[in-house]
């Protein structure tokens, strides 16, 4: 592509950077307070910009500033490109994994952490001492806003292919095993159908839900369950069934742990549930960022 100067007359690069700032912090005050400039400096910047795009950009509600869908539709394409230019201007370009020192933030729900982390961390401390994760709670309804949002430099989740700018990459694909505690119930495996639905359940829901994808497959049976008890932590199951007639039905890899480390009995689910992809997640802004994408090699290398 041939590069027209003339469409470039009016553009001054601050004036994007400062929109991309206005963006993220949607309000005034705080924009100028990150750009080191003062209110009335940003206002007359916003101004230019309402100009130079023929557009409200933000819209007052509130304490907040909303932006327009063609503010949204102007950051989505204009932020990977202002990062890509911070990059290939400040940024080092050789990587040493060895003598790295970066933290990158990982989402992931408490059963991918419990399922994972044991067997990550002890490895990347050997190969890249200088690699830190923070690990933040997220589900796979959240994982694509906050990595849009730059919360996150990566997810390992559930969550399918989204936007086009959402990366995905998968690592395993895993099924569902129905548990319960022995001391509790006093039940066989494989469960049937008619014994699944028949016992008090525990659930796990990010939503806030009381049924799940398994109670409309359990309703084509002709069977109904009943769920006792919702959390949004898996980590809180085992201590549950421990004290509770119940089942409880987690991914297969959690399973497997938990049966060795807390004497739980398990059942493959009786339901013709399809596994689920455990996929990386990540902007595709990132995919030019070694530490990431070294990151995501040795995950799936790890799990491979």
């Amino acid at each position: 592509m041939t590069i027209k100067e003339n469409d470039f007359r009016k553009i001054d690069l601050n004036l994007l950077i400062a929109f991309a700032v206005l963006f993220r912090e949607q309000s005034v005050s705080a924009a100028a307070d990150k750009l080191h400039l003062g209110q009335p400096a940003v206002s007359g910047v916003l101004s230019r910009l309402r100009t130079l795009f023929d557009d409200p950009l933000f819209i007052r509600s509130g304490h907040r500033m909303q932006p327009t869908d063609r503010a949204e539709e102007l950051h989505s394409k204009l932020l990977p490109l202002l990062e890509q230019l911070q990059s290939a201007l400040f940024h080092q370009v050789a990587f040493d994994v060895k003598t790295v020192n970066v933290t990158l933030t990982l989402g992931m729900a408490d059963w991918v952490e419990m399922w994972l982390m044991p067997h990550l961390i002890p490895a990347l401390q050997q190969a890249a001492p200088g690699m830190r994760l923070n690990v933040v709670a997220s589900d796979p309804f959240s994982d694509a806003t906050r990595l849009e949002g730059g919360e996150m430099d990566m997810a390992i989740s559930v969550a399918t292919a989204g936007a086009r700018w959402l990366e995905r990459e998968v690592l395993t694909t895993m099924s569902f095993v129905t548990l319960w505690h022995p001391q509790q119930l006093t039940l066989s495996a494989p469960l049937d159908v008619d014994t699944f639905a028949a016992h008090p359940h525990l659930m796990v829901s990010y939503r806030e839900a009381t049924s799940s994808h398994f109670d409309t497959l359990l309703a084509k049976t002709g069977h109904q369950r009943r769920v006792h008890y919702t959390t949004p932590h898996f980590a809180a199951l085992p201590g549950l069934l421990e004290t509770m007639p119940a089942l409880a039905t987690v991914p297969a890899g959690l399973a497997t742990e938990w049966q060795r480390t807390r004497g739980l009995l398990a059942s493959p689910l009786p339901l013709d549930a399809e596994p689920v992809e455990v996929a990386l997640l990540w902007h595709q802004r990132h995919s030019s960022d070694p530490a990431v994408m070294w990151l995501k090699e040795f995950v799936r290398h790890l799990i491979g």
